[in-house]
């Protein structure tokens, strides 16, 4: 059996309390990792810590609108455990659909504030603890296809992702000579809590519209695959020389002209 792929690695994840960073805390437990679970949502992010395991896991209230909170996160993480490995920025959030022509600023500052703000002030904080201790780490983001083709969320979202994906390439640009990866994951549709919110559909029924969508027929992206891919990206022996990479995983989407699917089967393109 080969040795877990995180292990003896520390990883503070954002947004863990559900959804993505859920699924991949528990898969980078089962991994090796030691997890940092870090939401504002305090009953359900303890109640997913306790169910991993108090010895592999802890919970932490961090709203990564809040420097000082997120500061705090990272230095007691470091305190407690003599180190920080992985970072995974995957807090975040979205607003109601509306045209850019009547979007609520107000609106659109908060989706900022969590999804671009809330993602520079967690990778400048990951950043100075690596690099202060000499760790060449993996500091990972959750962006989205809508950080590569528009129509994919609404105009604040939209915009907060095409931010995410530029501050992950600007990072990774200044810390490569330290050692330290910087990457992203774009997922497309997916049942979270957070899509789920948004539609107002179960996480079925958000699943089966995204896959009644998709290129890739088959498959059902669940939180489960992204979490793969964020281990991918965190582990060593998988990505040692990937950095400012986005890793789409939409089964084709944003690369497929979707008028290929009025093509008759076998139909010669």
């Amino acid at each position: 059996m080969s040795q877990p792929r995180l292990q003896g690695k520390v990883a503070i994840i954002t947004g863990a309390a559900s959804g993505i960073g859920e699924a991949t805390a528990r898969l980078f437990v089962l991994n090796g990792a030691y997890v940092i679970i870090a939401d504002i949502q305090d009953e359900l992010g303890q109640s997913v810590a306790n169910s991993i395991g108090l010895t592999k896991c802890t919970y932490k209230h961090c709203d990564v609108t809040d420097e000082k909170q997120v500061e705090d996160t990272v230095q007691y993480t470091i305190k407690t455990h003599g180190r920080l490995d992985i970072m995974f920025s995957n807090a975040g959030m979205t607003d109601p659909v509306t045209s850019i022509v009547s979007v609520d600023i107000a609106n659109y500052d908060r989706v900022m504030a969590v999804n671009a703000r809330g993602t520079i002030t967690v990778i400048k904080h990951a950043a100075r603890a690596m690099t202060q201790s000499g760790t060449r780490g993996s500091i990972i983001c959750t962006a989205s296809v809508a950080s590569c083709q528009a129509g994919n969320g609404t105009v604040s979202y939209t915009g907060s992702k095409h931010a995410v994906l530029g501050l992950v390439r600007a990072a990774a640009g200044e810390l490569g000579r330290f050692g330290i990866r910087v990457n992203c994951v774009s997922p497309s549709g997916v049942g979270t809590p957070l899509a789920c919110g948004f539609s107002g559909s179960s996480q079925d029924e958000v699943e089966a519209q995204c896959a009644g969508m998709a290129n890739l027929k088959g498959v059902v992206l669940k939180v489960g695959h992204v979490a793969e891919a964020v281990l991918f990206l965190a582990s060593d022996e998988s990505a040692k020389f990937m950095s400012g990479h986005n890793l789409v995983i939409d089964g084709g989407n944003t690369v497929v002209n979707p008028l290929i699917q009025l093509l008759a089967p076998g139909e010669d393109c």
